[in-house]
């Protein structure tokens, strides 16, 4: 792997140099526009549409548009001018309960590697966090961007990982939630126990990517002259006309593919009988 970033990881008076590199990779088949005649492939060029002419690279500029529809051209100096603190710097600002962090909040994940003589600071904080139980909040500036992000361990190495700004979240604002949807309890009881029956350890290895893999064998059956038979998709799933009768096929499908021996599955205790007589389905709101 080649480090994408490096500079230093700082909580409290500590300093530890390290180096950055991406944590995951898409592997998506990927396409390049062609012309369909002659497969030659498609450029986009740099067009003003004010001149009407080609621009080249050297010449292009990043420009805000104001709400009056003028144009401010900003240069590459002006960006250099900007207080960047954490430009070379991932600032610890506090530790928290992992529990406590809102997946819709995560972006990418980042492997941090130590730099030459900082292994031993780096060991002291990754044994530190992960005996902790808590994960570290932070700054950092990454392509001239500023954002949160959480610094946990994984496997032995320190990851960092981008956090979006609680403004950035769109709020669930949905009509739904203010209407009062009726639960029947023996629906609740049935629906309790499809999850129970569906419960089991993840096992990432056991997922994979059926569509990618289907459209690579599209593609070897093209190179190999084959004719591409299409079965299309699967019917699209229509409107349950009797709940209480889908969720208890349901249950005994899962009963049907559960391993015999139950490893993997972990157990919950039964819920209470006031939870259980709930006949009102509308989710909790929060603050």
């Amino acid at each position: 792997m080649r480090s994408i970033w490096n500079g230093a990881v700082s909580f409290g008076l500590v300093t530890i140099p390290v180096r950055m590199y991406a944590a995951t990779e898409q592997r998506s088949v990927t396409f390049n526009l062609v012309h369909r005649e002659d497969a030659g492939r498609i450029r986009l060029r740099r067009f003003c549409s004010a001149c009407e002419q080609e621009v080249p690279y050297a010449e292009v500029a990043r420009g805000y548009e104001l709400p009056t529809g003028e144009v401010v051209v900003l240069e590459g100096e002006d960006f250099e001018d900007l207080p960047l603190s954490t430009a070379h710097r991932i600032e610890v600002l506090q530790f928290t309960p992992a529990e406590q962090i809102d997946p819709v909040l995560l972006g990418r994940a980042y492997y941090l590697e130590p730099d030459e003589g900082a292994a031993g600071p780096y060991a002291l904080l990754r044994e530190a966090l992960g005996r902790s139980g808590r994960v570290g909040i932070a700054k950092v500036a990454l392509r001239q961007r500023e954002s949160l992000a959480t610094l946990r361990v994984r496997e032995g190495v320190l990851v960092l990982e981008t956090m979006l700004w609680p403004d950035e979240v769109r709020p669930a604002d949905f009509a739904f939630l203010e209407e009062e949807a009726e639960v029947r309890p023996q629906e609740l009881r049935m629906a309790e126990s499809l999850v129970e029956s569906m419960t089991a350890d993840f096992d990432p290895s056991r997922h994979h990517d059926a569509y990618r893999r289907a459209l690579e064998e599209v593609i070897e059956a093209k190179v190999a002259g084959r004719e591409v038979v299409s079965t299309g998709p699967p019917p699209e799933p229509g409107p349950t006309a009797d709940l209480m009768a889908a969720l208890r096929a349901s249950v005994e499908a899962a009963k049907r593919e559960r391993p015999a021996s139950g490893e993997g599955r972990r157990r919950r205790p039964a819920a209470s009988g006031d939870a259980r007589e709930e006949t009102r389905g509308r989710p909790p709101r929060t603050a």
